[in-house]
């Protein structure tokens, strides 16, 4: 949705009365009570002693100076200012961060992506406990005041789904192409710690990590990673963490598929080899060419222009192309940015800090002069890998668009009336 255009109504005082979209006279009681709804994105007006409306989908609301009248004391919990909107667009499965509304790695807890398979529990924590069994010396349990006990643990990192990525049509913004990643700062204990408590015995080489969701989620991970940098998280951005990511406790892998990261974790259970789960078998795995990939953990390198995307307009002039890129693997040491359509490559600026399978901020300035182009933005990590094309993808494949950890470039079309539009890819 194109942003509200600034309108003085004052400076139209010599128009007719039917030319002005909104006057005093023609609001009623009834509309400013009920909050009813218009049917189309109207002008807004100045902010002194005016009518406003922020949105199609929102009321008309009066706006008076705010320097004759004491506003609103404390609250229990803050909101948003009424003129700020981002919304996730939602499917039945899963929610989309709006990543071109975002200005930082970060992504507000109530805008994290959401992805369920069986809707999300409700759960007591004060009920809830956390089993580890199997090939372990000393079976435990664990209720979520005994996790909170143990030394604690903060990073910042992303989740992203093993099947971020659409295309099909230009009108396609950031949010709908691979929105099904977020970032967040995790706050709970190495899993490690707990494999110290229970005595993982030397031949365990895999654990089940199950969930308390409908779905009874489940996936086989490594224990190698499970003693290198997982975590059992209890908090994000500095809450408790929210029931759609797991509360109140979840598994975390960073760099990793979404979906092995699984929420609401109740049991960990050790073995010597991968548990085979319908979630790892007909679920999450994907041709390669006359192979199929199983257990294909770590994200690769990926970055995508957030700003300017569609439906941004642009004028001509100077613009900073704005973005984010991500590794699996660890961090982005570059992002390069193309201005003429994949010719020629120029490195972006990266925000600090960078960090360890995080999301990264870039920039780049560059000066439109109203030709039509394609931008893009290409990930390199500290692996070197390079974020590839969609034909280096398939030729590696041997598949068009149909698995996951697909993470190709993704160019955006400018227009020579500074239309933005998504290159689709069929």
């Amino acid at each position: 949705m194109a942003a509200p255009k600034y309108v003085d109504m004052e400076s139209q005082d010599n128009k007719a009365k039917e030319d002005q979209p909104f006057t005093h006279k023609k609001i009623s009681r009834r509309l400013l009570l009920g909050g009813a709804a218009t049917t189309a994105i109207v002008a807004m007006q100045s902010s002194l002693g005016k009518w406003i409306q922020v949105s199609a989908q929102q009321p008309l609301l009066k706006i008076d100076d705010p320097t004759k009248r004491i506003g609103p004391g404390p609250s229990v919990a803050g909101k948003r200012s009424p003129f700020e909107h981002p919304v996730r667009i939602k499917s039945d499965t899963s929610s989309r961060t709006p990543l071109q509304d975002l200005y930082s790695s970060l992504t507000p807890s109530d805008l994290h992506y959401e992805r369920h398979h069986a809707g999300v529990p409700l759960i007591d924590p004060e009920k809830h406990e956390l089993l580890i069994h199997g090939m372990v010396d000393n079976p435990m349990v664990f209720k979520l005041t005994d996790l909170k006990r143990f030394p604690s643990v903060t990073r910042t990192c992303f989740l992203e789904c093993s099947g971020n990525f659409r295309s099909g049509k230009e009108t396609m913004n950031p949010q709908e192409i691979c929105g099904l990643t977020s970032q967040s700062e995790w706050t709970g204990l190495m899993l490690s710690t707990l494999f110290r408590e229970a005595g993982v015995q030397p031949k365990a080489t895999w654990f089940l990590a199950e969930g308390s969701d409908a779905a009874v989620m489940t996936r086989s991970i490594p224990v190698k990673k499970g003693f290198d940098d997982a975590m059992i998280v209890y908090a994000q951005n500095g809450e408790a963490i929210r029931p759609e990511q797991g509360y109140p406790m979840r598994l975390l892998l960073p760099g990793w598929e979404g979906n092995t990261c699984i929420k609401w974790l109740r049991r960990l259970e050790l073995s010597d080899a991968p548990f085979m789960t319908r979630e790892e078998t007909s679920k999450y795995t994907y041709p390669v060419k006359d192979r199929i990939r199983q257990f294909s953990f770590e994200m690769d390198a990926r970055s995508i222009i957030t700003y300017p995307a569609y439906p941004n307009q642009l004028e001509r002039g100077w613009v900073e192309i704005r973005g984010i890129a991500w590794s699996g693997r660890g961090k982005v040491v570059q992002v390069e940015v193309s201005t003429d359509a994949g010719k020629t490559w120029n490195a972006a600026r990266l925000q600090e800090p960078v960090l360890d399978k995080a999301h990264t901020y870039f920039r780049y300035l560059w000066q439109w002069k109203g030709d039509e182009t394609e931008i893009m933005s290409r990930a390199i990590d500290e692996t070197n890998y390079t974020q590839p094309t969609l034909q280096q993808l398939i030729d590696a494949r041997g598949s068009q668009i149909n698995g996951y950890h697909m993470n190709p470039i993704t160019a955006w079309q400018i227009k020579r009336d500074g239309r933005v539009l998504f290159k689709y890819i069929n």
